[in-house]
Parts: C-alpha cells; structure tokens; sequence
C-alpha cells in the first residue's frame, strides 16, 4: 500500500456532467510546492493531490529538496445505463472497473440544460440515483447469490470455513433483496475483513456529488439536495457546478479566487470533493519530514505505528522498533524537529501507538 492505492470510481448517467467533472479535476493548476501535482495517467485516469494547507506549512518550515503530497486517483468510468448489472450497454465492463476502485464517487445532474440532454427526458437527481445503485444492489445480488450456491454443500457436510462465509453471506444476501446496501449490514471486525473480499460494490463509500448550473452554486442548500436525494445524515454529499471547475482551470490562483468571490463562492468544490472522498475512505495523514523531503501518507484511520510504517515499506513494519513522533501543532509552534526535541515534544511510540491525523514521525526499524 502507498500513496497511490486511492481510487475514487466517478459514475453516472449519460449527461450529468461526470467527464467535465473529470476533466476539471485532472487538469488543476492548483499546486504550488508540489513536484508531484496532478498528472493523468491515461485518458480516463488521472492523480490529484488532496490539498492540505498543512504540508505548505512544513515545507517551508523544513525547506527540502523534494515535495510529495497525499494523492487520490480518480477514474472516470463510463458506460453505464439502465440494466447494466445483466450486461446491458457497456454493463459488465462499468460494473468491472468499479470493482477496482475503493470508494465511488457519484455524479447526479441538478442543473437544467436545453442543449444537453438527459438520458431519461427530464431532470430528476433521486431518479437518476437510485437508477444507479440500483443497479449496483442487482450486480451484488447476483454476485453474492453465485458465491452462496458455492459454499451451500460445503456449509451443510460441516466444513467450518464454508459455515463462516454462508453464515456472513446470507444477511448480505438478506439486505441486497431488501433494497438496502451491504455496507448496512452490521458485521464484527473479523467478519467484516471477510465480506471486504467478496468486493461487493455496495460495500464501497459513495459520495454524491450533485452538479448544479453556475447561478445556482451560490445559494446551494446542501441538505435540501440530501433531502431531495433521500440520502442519510452520515451520506457524504457535495455540491458542485463542474462547468464553474472546468473555467477555473484556465486561471491563475489570484484570478480563480476572485473569479469565486464574484460567484458568491467561499472555495473550489474540487477541493471539497477531494477532501470528502478522502474523509469518505476513511483515511488520514501522517508527514514524514526530513531535508531530502517532506512527504505526505496516506493511511486508514486507527493504524498502529508499524502499520503506518509499513505503508513506507513492508521491512519497516516487520522490522519495527519505535516511531519518534511529533505532533503537527507542536512542531509547527517549536519551528522544527530539533526545538520540538528541546522543548520535550517528541515521543517515542511503541507498537501499540494509532497514529493521529498530521504526526510527523521518523521510524526505528531493524531490518
């Protein structure tokens, strides 16, 4: 695992503005000390630095040689339209490629338009969703109804993996056939990793991402649109105007800002976008910060140190001795990681540390 392995899978329907969405995303000028900024991989692939005010703040505490933020991939998935879990259009192929991902981002048209138009005739954001994840509910259906004609003879002769997995596999099943996802299916920890493996698209964080006119991004109600997408209080929800994105690419930082002050508009929603897909992996970063470079990583929330560690490389986390750690407010107030030893704000954590959202940390390892 390392800073590349996000993968935000953007959906929708035909015409919601999901590859101007992409488009803008990947095409950001934002970046100011970074090496590693935004680049595309492919065509419909592309790696943008979550923005985090703090890694500016480090480097130019630490000045180094070398800048890599924390970065999310983000991969533009098309082909989708009703049926698509029985394979109709480019069904099978959409349906493959957000198995790859780790979270979905998905795009629901709120803005009217009479020269794009809609696939389905009219501008209706909680149709189009639930037409979606609809068809994600079916494609798992499917899925888990294979695996579990799979484990069926083995569960009942006794065998107690097969068990195991029938035992987690039915109230997936159970829920799917209900209308409800199988990330509302309560499991423990160990069951849990389990169902992770069946990579159940239902299984995934979705953030919704309703794209708005320009006239309407001002005054955008938040949780109106959740209210009219029927979406719970805990869903991660946006709003966005991607054509106001994608105009915002082709201006300088200072021009962008005052652009967004014209509009009524506090910040970039791709920023919010980021941030959100980011939070909705449930992810947090620790820094590593030295004069070769200052480095930001990626980890899931609730990593202990060698985990953490591991992330950098596997021989860290078997090799782990100790995490020397600084906490982010303490190393920015001391002015570096020399003061911050002086002023006794370094620790030294141990195997069973969880690492805290901004630790500058060096680790201790015998390899």
């Amino acid at each position: 695992m390392n800073f590349m392995a996000l993968k935000i899978g953007i959906v929708g329907l035909p015409n919601v503005g999901k590859s101007t969405l992409f488009n803008a995303l990947t095409r950001s000028k934002g970046a100011e000390a970074a090496n590693y900024p935004f680049c595309t991989i492919e065509p419909n692939i592309g790696v943008v630095e979550v923005p985090d005010k703090r890694i500016n703040k480090l480097v130019k505490l630490v000045n180094p040689q070398k800048v890599i933020p924390a970065a999310i991939e983000f991969v533009d998935i098309a082909g989708l339209v009703k049926g698509a879990s029985t394979g109709e259009g480019l069904g099978n192929a959409f349906l493959s490629h957000i198995r790859e991902v780790d979270a979905i981002c998905h795009v629901v048209r709120a803005f009217d338009d009479g020269n794009i138009t809609h696939v389905d005739g009219k501008i209706d954001p909680k149709r189009d969703r639930e037409t979606i994840e609809t068809e994600l509910l079916l494609a798992d259906l499917s899925s888990i109804t294979k695996r579990l004609d799979k484990v069926d003879g083995g569960a009942r002769s006794g065998n107690k993996e097969a068990q195991k997995e029938y035992g987690i596999l039915e109230p997936i099943k159970n829920a799917l056939e209900s209308g409800k996802p199988a990330s509302s299916v309560e499991l423990s920890n160990d069951d849990d990793l389990i169902a992770r493996s069946f990579n159940l698209l239902t299984k995934k964080p979705i953030l919704t991402a309703v794209n708005v006119a320009e006239n309407q991004l001002a005054n955008a109600d938040i949780e109106a649109f959740r209210n009219d997408l029927d979406l719970r209080n805990d869903d991660q929800i946006i709003v966005i105007s991607a054509k106001i994105e994608e105009d915002l690419c082709d201006l300088s930082p200072e021009e962008a800002k005052e652009f967004l002050y014209e509009l009524g508009v506090k910040s970039s929603g791709l920023h919010q976008l980021i941030r959100a897909a980011y939070n909705a992996l449930g992810y947090l970063t620790y820094f590593t910060a030295g004069e070769k470079e200052v480095r930001a990583w990626n980890i899931i929330k609730g990593m202990t140190a060698p985990q953490a560690a591991g992330v950098i490389h596997t021989d860290f986390e078997k090799g782990f001795i100790r995490a020397e750690t600084i906490g982010y407010e303490d190393y920015i107030a001391t002015g570096s990681e020399q003061k911050a030893k002086e002023a006794g704000k370094m620790r030294s954590e141990g195997k069973e540390y969880i690492v805290k959202d901004g630790d500058i940390m060096h680790f201790r390892f015998n390899v």
